[in-house]
């Protein structure tokens, strides 16, 4: 096994000497405890290995401290972006740089040239929304671009969807700064053949002549050998230095951080066109499609991709992309191949389109092709196309498409051949294949199903690596044609360049790194790609905890399964767009991270962090952060449920540790609210009386910042108790569940909501309990603290009253999304079985019920014009992890004169208690700063804020003084 690659730990007093050692001198965050290593121990790639420590440097010095030190103590470093890479490249058992956190600035900016210089941590699609506003954009965009670091895709020598047009990552960097081994700095560019494109110091400039002078030596078998197909990225990049002008900044390109430590890119950019369109092609069979695509590339697309039938299959179960698939296929393809054109000329690119149909239809598949001009619907299909690994990874069962052999390239003549004998050696071995990606340029995304966690899916591995390499050398491919070569395939560098070749590639590596303290393992010396010491889950691996779940998890095959779900693919860290992951956006730390979660929870529960990690202090400070918004659940591809998992965890934790005061007092909030509501006069003078808020902030730890609700009349619903008989079973049978929040705090919305509802010719029925006067509840209150016991009682006394009623035909319809949500979501785990099914199916929103009838034409609304009032719409996070803020829009386009404009906002930050603990006041208003806030600020005094959530509606109060109201409200006012 090669040095450094091997998963030892360090001797405690090594580790604690180096730890005291790199404290004092950087100025970034020093981390060598159990739980920050094990999240820093995988990436997206199969394997697993524990580092020594992790340092977030805030600069190239901090970074060239670590190399100094690390150095005297023969530790290893080993450089790291987003975590994305999916063959091992940024892990090790040395010390870790995340450079995400905080080395992640621009340096320079020439919008006139068209270059920018960014240190390695910075996120592509930040730059690009920056540049985007002159024009500019960098063109190698990858499916990860939301979360992918520009240090990392010059290590790897990424490539992006359209590198048909824009080439690869080393035909778009213009120059590196870097550190040696030792800390040296230097910079690579353009140079002559006597290094003339190189600063630093001496060394460094007999180093960058001998880099040319091994290159030109070996000129003749790189000509022979180097694959000629544009993704190649296995090896060192000598060819490059062969050329008539070459830039050593473009060996360092695809390098993996194994010659130097990168501190800052500069970058070529390109113009932005004005137009793309989108012509997605139909195929009976993939053979057709491969068939097929060199005849398409030759009409000058952009970008030609793949997505293959287990995506469309997959995807159309997944709701953030049903639509969409629903939206660009004709009867039942068996594939897609999506193809892009782009230019300044819409008409002309129009016309492409009907070129591309004509293609098709002179290949035997007339009328074939789905225009897709609009560039929302482009945006929509980008995101099916960028998400197909991950769609790919949502199987569920321990079998998963597996990365090892994921981007061999080859020409596009053999494509059709070299993909129908790739199929047939997963036949011979028992298993399948999903395909998708990049077929413009015969790079095709392939993964095998095996399951890692047996010795005999490991051998076929191993059986299906040779064979395809075999294959590869045949077809005169590349075995590495994006992802680089990391853990998964440095193995194969000899085979496929051969030994001459290797041994010029050991001879940079020693040139570079004769210590070899940078990233060992990859590239050269590697070890045995399938060696299971290395991988995730190693031969002894067993989930332990918990022995009972407190959920029903059946649908995951187990607690432990639904854990594993997560492939670190790092969607959660996409810092734009959509709401996960809130506590990451506020915080960028791996920790407060879907991904880091779900990777503590999963070495917790398997033992790898100690006895009795699980239910750990350290494992609730992993859990601390998660404001349950449950994006997750809807946003990550591979279905990761965090918010499900923090029931869980917190069940056990408790059960441990004890439920503390203030989480008692919050959870029994629904058992106390009708005496808290007699004594309001008393309860309210929390926030009046000075020195008050300060003294719950000691005794109960509720934050003296953030002012508690106030109690006032209950809401009381109109009429007699209903009985099941009353029920016609027409569609205006109706039961409004009054939620905690709103009928002790906010009874107003409820009676809001009858006006309307009645309005619009409901039958609203009055249920309570069987026995006792408390109202129903949905038990949302305990499963904030974990207590599944006492929310299955409280789901069985709802269940029990409303389930009658919803036979009968009538619909549940609530106002609070975190409360009415519970009926399609957690009472499935509590008391999973029909009859719970039977209520989730029937629960509406209010909006929800509204927009599907008004839509369906079964009732109308009257409302009054509202003479252009702007209004704007914050919507709840459950609302959106469950689709339905579009029926709350619909409902709020129905006003006349009504300008809604929607906030685009992640998780307002108060998440029921989190908002109120004093531990967490802070993170909260961060939350709310990072778009809410500010949106909000621009509206004009008299504009309307609408939001849904009780807890939204009082972060808003609280931190910006004004007020917001639940769309009952805006409809009753609206009532003609």
């Amino acid at each position: 096994m090669a040095a450094g690659v091997r998963a030892r730990a360090l001797p405690a007093a090594e580790s604690a000497e180096l730890e005291r050692r790199l404290a004092g001198a950087v100025s970034g965050e020093v981390r060598f405890d159990a739980f920050t290593r094990g999240r820093y121990s995988t990436d997206a790639s199969i394997y697993q290995i524990m580092p020594a420590g992790v340092v977030m440097p805030r600069s190239a010095e901090d970074v060239a401290a670590c190399l100094g030190v690390a150095a005297e103590q023969g530790v290893p470093v080993i450089l790291r972006g987003g975590g994305t890479s999916q063959n091992g490249q940024p892990i090790g058992s040395g010390l870790v740089l995340d450079c995400s956190r905080h080395f992640d600035g621009v340096r320079a900016y020439d919008p006139e040239a068209g270059t920018v210089t960014v240190e390695p941590g910075h996120v592509l699609e930040r730059l690009n929304t920056r540049l985007r506003a002159d024009g500019w954009f960098f063109p190698v965009e990858p499916s990860t671009a939301s979360r992918c670091t520009i240090g990392g895709m010059a290590g790897n020598n990424s490539c992006g969807a359209r590198s048909l047009r824009y080439g690869k990552m080393s035909d778009n960097v213009l120059g590196l700064d870097a550190l040696l081994h030792d800390g040296t700095p230097f910079h690579f560019g353009p140079t002559g053949n006597d290094a003339d494109g190189v600063a630093g110091s001496r060394p460094v400039a007999d180093l960058a002549r001998r880099m040319l002078a091994l290159a030109e030596a070996h000129r003749d078998e790189i000509e022979r050998v180097y694959p000629r197909v544009q993704r190649r990225v296995g090896g060192y990049n000598l060819d490059s230095l062969i050329e008539t002008r070459p830039n050593l900044a473009h060996l360092l390109v695809g390098s993996e951080g194994t010659l130097a430590a990168t501190t800052a890119v500069t970058l070529k950019l390109s113009r932005l066109p004005a137009h793309r369109v989108m012509g997605v092609c139909h195929f009976p069979s993939f053979r057709a499609a491969m068939e097929t695509t060199r005849a398409i590339v030759d009409l000058a697309p952009v970008a030609v991709e793949l997505v293959d039938n287990n995506v469309l299959v997959l995807g159309a179960d997944i709701p953030l992309f049903r639509t969409t698939l629903a939206d660009i296929t004709r009867g039942q393809p068996n594939c897609l191949l999506l193809t892009e054109f782009a230019g300044d000329d819409l008409a002309a690119l129009k016309r492409d389109l009907g070129r591309l149909d004509a293609c098709m239809g002179d290949h035997g598949f007339p009328g074939a092709v789905v225009e897709v001009v609009e560039p929302a619907r482009q945006r929509t299909v980008w995101e099916v196309r960028e998400a197909c690994l991950n769609i790919m990874m949502s199987m569920k069962g321990d079998a998963k498409p597996v990365s090892f052999i994921e981007d061999c390239a080859v020409p596009l003549e053999h494509l059709a051949d070299y993909t129908d004998a790739v199929t047939e050696v997963f036949a011979k071995h028992g298993t399948r294949g999903t395909w998708y990606a990049h077929a413009s340029v015969g790079c095709l995304h392939v993964r095998p199903i095996l399951d890692m966690k047996l010795g005999g899916d490991v051998a076929r591995m191993r059986a299906i690596a040779e064979e395809t390499a075999d294959l590869v050398r045949r077809y005169h491919g590349s075995y590495s044609g994006e992802h680089g070569d990391g853990l998964s395939r440095s193995e194969f560098v000899e085979p496929l360049f051969g030994a001459r070749l290797t041994r010029a590639f050991e001879a940079v590596k020693d040139a570079f790194d004769p210590a070899n303290h940078l990233n060992p393992g990859k590239i050269v010396r590697a070890p045995r790609f399938d060696d299971r010491r290395l991988f995730r889950f190693k031969p002894d691996y067993r989930v332990a905890a918990p022995a009972s779940p407190a959920l029903d998890w059946a649908d995951w095959g187990g607690f432990g399964p639904a854990v594993e779900m997560c492939n670190n693919n790092g969607t959660c860290r996409k810092l734009a767009g959509g709401a996960m992951c809130p506590s990451y956006r506020a915080t960028r730390e791996e920790q407060h991270l879907t991904r880091g979660r779900a990777n503590t929870l999963r070495l917790a529960i398997s033992g790898q962090l100690g006895p009795d990690a699980f239910t750990s202090p350290e494992m609730k400070r992993t859990m601390d952060l998660c404001v349950s918004c449950k994006a997750c659940r809807r946003e990550c591809p591979t279905g990761v449920d965090m918010a499900r998992m923090k029931i869980e965890f917190l069940h056990h934790y408790h059960a441990r540790h004890g439920l503390p005061l203030r989480e008692r007092l919050v959870a029994e909030l629904p058992r106390y609210a009708g005496v808290a509501a007699a004594l309001a006069p008393l309860l309210n003078l929390r926030d009046r009386v000075p020195g008050l808020a300060h003294l719950s902030e000691r005794l109960a730890g509720l934050s003296a910042r953030r002012s508690l609700p106030r109690w006032g009349r209950p809401w009381r619903e109109a009429g007699e108790f209903a009985h099941p008989q009353d029920v016609v079973g027409e569609f205006r049978d109706v039961v409004l569940f009054g939620d905690t929040f709103n009928r002790a705090f906010e009874p107003e919305n409820l009676e809001a909501a009858e006006r309307v509802l009645r309005a619009a010719g409901y039958r609203l029925h009055r249920v309570g309990p069987d026995r006792g006067r408390r109202p129903l509840c949905c038990g949302r209150t305990y499963l904030a603290s974990g207590q599944t016991d006492r929310a299955r009682a409280e789901a069985r006394r709802t269940l029990a009253a409303l389930l009658p009623y919803v036979r009968a035909g009538a619909r549940v319809v609530g106002l609070e999304p975190s409360c009415l949500l519970t009926f399609r979501d957690e009472f499935l785990a509590l008391l999973p079985g029909e009859e719970a099914r039977t209520l989730a199916g029937s629960a509406l929103l209010f909006e929800e019920l509204l927009a599907t009838d008004l839509a369906a034409g079964r009732t109308e609304l009257k409302l009054a014009d509202q003479g252009g009032r702007v209004a704007h719409l914050h919507g709840h996070c459950h609302q959106k992890s469950f689709g339905a803020m579009g029926a709350v829009e619909t409902v709020l386009r129905r006003v006349p004169g009504l300008d809604l404009r929607v906030v685009e906002s992640s998780c307002c930050g108060m998440a029921g208690a989190f908002g109120y603990r004093a531990e967490t006041i802070d993170a909260s208003f961060a939350m709310a700063e990072l778009s809410l806030f500010p949106a909000l600020r621009a509206a004009g005094p008299d504009d309307l804020v609408v939001a849904d959530g009780t807890s939204c509606r009082h972060q808003i109060h609280d931190g910006l003084a004004r007020r917001a109201e639940h769309v009952a409200r805006v409809l009753d006012r609206a009532l003609r």
